[in-house]
């Protein structure tokens, strides 16, 4: 998910709980709390069964999404009229530049938009927006990029309110990103080779100086469109973004579109939308690999067709009441409160109920409840929350955007069981470190296919490691423990464009040798060993 209350984006921009993602990419790749492998279903079949049990049949196991459209958790349900209008255009053999053309003529209608588009997910479609501001169209620049060196245009300028995560989207282009800051260096930077301006939606550049009516006072004048990523927002018709100056925008389809999960939209000026479709496959070269099919074309198209006939005042009415429910069953249970919390902006536009309790009152934390819902039966994935004036209190938040009919009671249930009898956490004494790990080691790193020599540089105080942690390419802070001898070493670096890159070494330690798990959050895991330098051994 790019977004709710916090987004996945604003959790690496300003260091958040990134901790409550690891712990569910964890928990989704087979573990418990504790580490140890969730048992699979001995008594599926040999094969996939279809049928309620899709995913049971073949050892996976489904969940409550009380969290959002976060991708990793397979983004939103889609809509039974998105479905049913799915297997239909699976039924039939189209010409797809006859249903693109088609397609971009209903969106047009549909969006009061000049055009649109749908790709393989908003990524792909930030992906062909940029080819298309970049090469217009052309094949004879299309077949070369991303080696756009010898282009008319090869530049994005990208405020700094807007680099993140997803701006790899627009990198992978070829194209050369100019940061700036101010209207002024904006102004000095754009030039006869900017082919566009990218923007990320959201309050950040709505509250900086360099919004998109700023931009675009600065950038139309000199036929420079604007790109807007509002991947999670909700499809305003008529386009605030478009109506705000921008030239593009593009939204993912599987999130409150409720459309494919691997579909997006672009919509815009007519002629740049038509030439990102000429830089999509099915046409050859770059972008081959970001295709779309009939199917999900069919599926968006009949997304957005219920997006501006469906009943929005309905649906908040029923969130409310599911919320109200949930807060309702907690009230028995002496030392938890809970608050309904509304959405700003337009970004997953969603109420949220946060429970919240004194984890010393209750012996756990929200992180230790997370888990344990994610862990249980049924399983339910839902946020870790805190205190915003108190930092005491500790607890989970239930949003109901992607639950569905009587979900609310299940997660009601769960949650009131959970902090009804809640588990104490169990406090471990430390035992005596088995060796001064301080000094520097050499680390050889086994990733999936590959493997890469990396450096610890450890200073120890008792029990307390610090340090640095040398990577491929640049230098980390560390920290960590060792516990008799068990070490836990964690480093985080983040990228300047937002990827957020989390390494925990944990495993076992001798006086000259250690190794073990590498845990590297969204990356899964690796393998890890590491041999005391030479000059500085000690046994």
């Amino acid at each position: 998910m790019r977004d709710e209350g916090v987004s996945r984006r604003e959790l690496f921009r300003r260091g958040g709980n990134v901790g409550s993602l690891v712990a569910l990419s964890a928990l989704l790749r087979g573990e418990s709390a504790a580490g140890t492998a969730v048992a699979a279903d001995t008594t599926r079949s040999t094969g996939l069964r279809v049928g309620k049990d899709i995913y049971q049949s073949i050892g996976v196991r489904p969940m409550v999404n009380a969290r959002g459209t976060y991708t990793i958790i397979s983004g939103s349900v889609m809509l039974p009229e998105v479905r049913d209008a799915i297997a239909e255009a699976a039924k039939h053999y189209v010409h797809l530049d006859e249903l693109a053309e088609a397609v971009g003529a209903r969106l047009a209608a549909l969006t009061e938009a000049e055009w649109g588009m749908v790709s393989s997910g908003c990524s792909a479609g930030l992906t062909h927006a940029t080819a298309a501001c970049v090469a217009g169209g052309n094949p004879d620049l299309h077949v070369r990029i991303p080696d756009v060196s010898r282009f008319p245009k090869d530049e994005v300028i990208v405020p700094t309110h807007s680099r993140n995560v997803y701006d790899a989207a627009v990198r992978a282009v070829g194209v050369r990103i100019i940061e700036v800051e101010t209207p002024a260096e904006l102004e000095a930077a754009l030039g006869p080779r900017t082919a566009m301006i990218y923007v990320l939606a959201g309050p950040a550049a709505d509250e900086s100086p360099l919004h998109t009516k700023a931009i675009a006072a600065l950038a139309q004048p000199r036929g420079v469109p604007i790109l807007v990523d509002a991947a999670a927002e909700i499809l305003t018709v008529p386009n605030v973004h478009l109506e705000n100056g921008a030239t593009l925008v593009a939204y993912s389809g599987g999130k409150c579109l409720r459309g494919p999960q691997t579909g997006g939209l672009v919509l815009g000026r007519k002629d740049l939308v038509r030439a990102a479709w000429v830089h999509s496959a099915p046409h050859h070269g770059f972008a081959r690999g970001l295709k779309v099919g009939k199917e999900e074309a069919i599926g968006m198209l009949m997304a957005v067709e219920m997006w501006v006939t469906r009943d929005h005042d309905a649906e908040w009415k029923r969130w409310t009441s599911w919320l109200e429910h949930i807060a309702s069953r907690m009230s028995d249970i002496d030392g938890v409160t809970t608050t309904i919390v509304q959405p700003e902006g337009l970004s997953n536009r969603t109420p949220s109920v946060k429970v919240l309790w004194e984890r010393e009152r209750l012996g756990m934390s929200g992180e230790a409840a997370s888990r344990a819902l994610l862990d249980g039966e049924p399983r339910i994935a839902l946020h870790v929350a805190r205190g915003d004036d108190n930092p005491s209190l500790t607890g989970v938040m239930v949003t109901p955007y992607m639950m569905a009919d009587g979900e609310e009671q299940v997660v009601a249930d769960r949650v009131h069981d959970l902090l009804s009898n809640p588990k104490r956490e169990a406090v471990t004494p430390v035992a005596t470190p088995v060796a001064d790990l301080s000094g520097s080691w050499d680390v050889q790193i086994e990733f999936a296919a590959s493997r890469s020599n990396h450096v610890l540089h450890l200073t120890q105080r008792g029990k307390e490691i610090n340090g640095a942690h040398q990577g491929d390419f640049v230098s980390r802070d560390l920290s960590g423990t060792i516990d008799g001898d068990t070490i836990e070493l964690r480093s985080r670096y983040t990228e300047r464009h937002g990827d957020s890159l989390n390494f925990t070494f944990s495993g076992s330690v001798t006086e000259n040798e250690m190794g073990g798990t590498l845990d590297m959050g969204e990356y899964l895991d690796a393998k890890w060993t590491a041999t005391r330098r030479v000059n500085e051994r000690r046994g």
